[in-house]
């Protein structure tokens, strides 16, 4: 597994345009490939890449191989893919430095897909380039491969049989973390801010980013649900979420107005009762007038 990078810079949305990374897989027997565009190289959307793509191919490699990749892990894999690993019942190898021989079908396949896909082609968004890359990769894996004497697509029904099915239970891949909802009704996720609903502020929530939504719920109610942006540096906002935060500040305000100032007056007779002492009905009147 490897990444390639668009020829040109593709538009993210507001106004900014990047080059994200695109994953791609190969089996080794077949040449089979497939790919999709990340939204970044963290270890959370390479995880999420892998799964998609594990998915989509129905089942699971005895080994994944990886070139020296940061968010896979460097000499050791990181405990996030380690631990996907462990699920998935597959190992995770990583490529030493400078060793071609390695990553020859890496190379080739990456090659074939910057020659093959890229050239001429215009995206609108990186949707609009995982969309194009859905549509070419099945005519892709239709050629005939003189080496391996058929088609990758053919030829991938035996890699397929070699594999595991997957498992029951997906492996984690998305990124979650708790934070206390502050007064702004905001969270930052991957360098955005996302709005939430402003009725949780002071609370503990519960943030997911997966490659295609940011969702963010409290006591199992969710809270916020929003797409997945590419765009860095941001503030996306729902709109139902700056009604619930005009219509929090009125009530506050108009509680706060109506606060009374009056002090109640007790009413001393409950101390002679409580205590036994009779008073004459005269001298309690004369009391209460001269208050």
């Amino acid at each position: 597994m490897r990444f390639v990078v668009p020829h040109e810079p593709l538009p993210l949305g507001r106004g900014q345009e990047g080059k994200p990374p695109v994953l791609v897989m190969t089996s080794a027997f077949s040449g089979y490939i497939q790919a999709r565009m990340l939204p970044t190289r963290t270890t959370f959307d390479l995880l999420g890449g892998m799964w998609s793509l594990l998915q989509e191919a129905g089942a699971v490699p005895k080994q994944l191989v990886w070139d020296n990749e940061s968010g896979i892990g460097q000499g050791r894999l990181t405990e996030p893919a380690a631990a996907f690993a462990g699920v998935l019942g597959c190992e995770i190898r990583q490529l030493p430095p400078r060793d071609p021989e390695s990553k020859g079908i890496v190379e080739r396949m990456n090659r074939y897909f910057r020659q093959g896909f890229m050239p001429g082609r215009t995206f609108a968004a990186p949707l609009d380039f995982n969309d194009q890359l859905a549509d070419w990769l099945p005519r892709a894996n239709a050629r005939y491969s003189r080496t391996r004497h058929g088609r990758p697509v053919e030829l991938f029904v035996r890699d397929r049989d070699a594999m595991r099915p997957l498992t029951p239970v997906a492996p984690e891949f998305a990124f979650r973390s708790s934070v206390r909802l502050p007064r702004d009704y905001y969270v930052r996720v991957f360098s955005n801010d996302y709005s939430v609903d402003p009725g949780a502020i002071g609370r503990i929530v519960n943030v997911e980013a997966d490659l295609e939504k940011v969702t963010v719920s409290a006591d199992g109610r969710l809270l916020a649900s929003h797409e997945r942006r590419w765009a860095r540096h941001q503030i996306f906002t729902d709109p139902a979420h700056v009604d619930k935060a005009a219509s929090l500040r009125r009530i506050h305000r108009s509680v706060k107005a109506g606060r009374s100032t009056v002090v109640e007056e007790r009413d001393l007779s409950i101390y002679d009762e409580l205590f036994g002492v009779a008073i004459p009905d005269d001298a309690r009147e004369l009391s209460g007038a001269g208050r």
